[in-house]
């Protein structure tokens, strides 16, 4: 494998994992594209140390892909890892400049999140018919979280017990980048919370998660993906019809009642106000929609 060629690659991931403490899904992202970086360079350039690397070898690389029909939000990712990846090594003092000053990322296509509707989103939960069982109990708590609080599919499915404060109305999330962050819960949905933890089937020793099967094991995100593409299905026409599209649903309806934009960030999690600002385009959107209904002249 490439790492054992370069320990500072081995290195910079062992910062990620133990120091950065990345999630487990964004450390395997690292790895497999400088993985797939070094594999290049030892196949195209033998023998070449890092503080040889040059700008051109990355270019070609990057064009490599580019003919390989590979889209600008993959190459992106992989530049930005390269980009991490020598920082590292000049903060280390392996290197003394980086070859990425030069490196341009492609630029991506603005598409707007998918969203669904707000009344498709009360038919779901207001006349949806749920099996009168364990399993439709998680299936419509899970589904009605992730679209009251907007958190991300791998933040419900770690979230424990411990993380829910139902007296005070609230969830402790763990995000990216392991920052904390505090969700309000409508009174409805703590008393919803509290009463699902009470009435577990099976509590199994050593997992702690709020949401289980009815054999007590923590939820598997492809099961999620599941049921949530299921129902939202039956209320929707949307193409895309996955847990974050009810990330997207959520911070969307906020933005088109008036929210505040940092308030929106700090719900979702966002480090910046560049990732949410892509949502008032969805509410200035709903605006044309309205004047372009109503007014006389539109």
């Amino acid at each position: 494998m490439p790492t054992t060629e370069y320990p500072e690659l081995t290195r910079f991931l062992q910062y990620l994992q133990f120091e950065r403490r990345y999630s487990r899904h964004t450390y395997i992202s690292y790895e497999n594209d400088l993985n797939q970086f070094f594999a290049y360079l030892a196949s195209q350039y033998e023998g070449v140390g890092v503080a040889d690397i040059t700008a051109s070898m990355v270019r070609s690389w990057l064009a490599e892909m580019k003919e390989d029909d590979m889209t600008s939000k993959t190459i992106n990712r992989k530049i930005s890892a390269l980009k991490s990846f020598f920082k590292f090594l000049l903060k280390q003092g392996v290197i003394t400049k980086t070859p990425m000053t030069t490196i341009i990322s492609p630029k991506l296509s603005k598409r707007l999140p998918v969203f669904v509707e707000e009344r498709d989103m009360d038919t779901l939960f207001a006349h949806m018919e749920f099996p009168d069982n364990w399993g439709g109990r998680t299936e419509r708590l899970v589904i009605l979280l992730l679209y009251s609080t907007g958190m991300r599919l791998s933040e419900l499915i770690q979230l424990k017990e411990s993380q829910v404060d139902a007296g005070n109305r609230q969830l402790k999330v763990l995000g990216k980048g392991n920052k904390e962050r505090i969700l309000p819960l409508t009174p409805d949905l703590a008393v919803q919370i509290k009463s699902y933890l009470q009435d577990k089937p099976i509590r199994i020793e050593g997992i702690h998660q709020v949401f289980v099967t009815e054999e007590g094991k923590a939820l598997n995100p492809r099961k999620v993906y599941g049921f949530v593409k299921k129902y939202l299905s039956a209320v929707t026409t949307v193409q895309k019809r996955s847990p974050h599209v009810l990330r997207h649903s959520f911070a969307t309806h906020l933005m088109n009642n008036g929210a505040d934009l940092n308030a929106v960030k700090e719900l979702l999690g966002h480090s910046s106000l560049a990732a949410t600002q892509v949502y008032t385009h969805n509410s200035i959107e709903q605006l044309k929609e309205v004047f372009k209904k109503a007014h006389p002249k539109a």
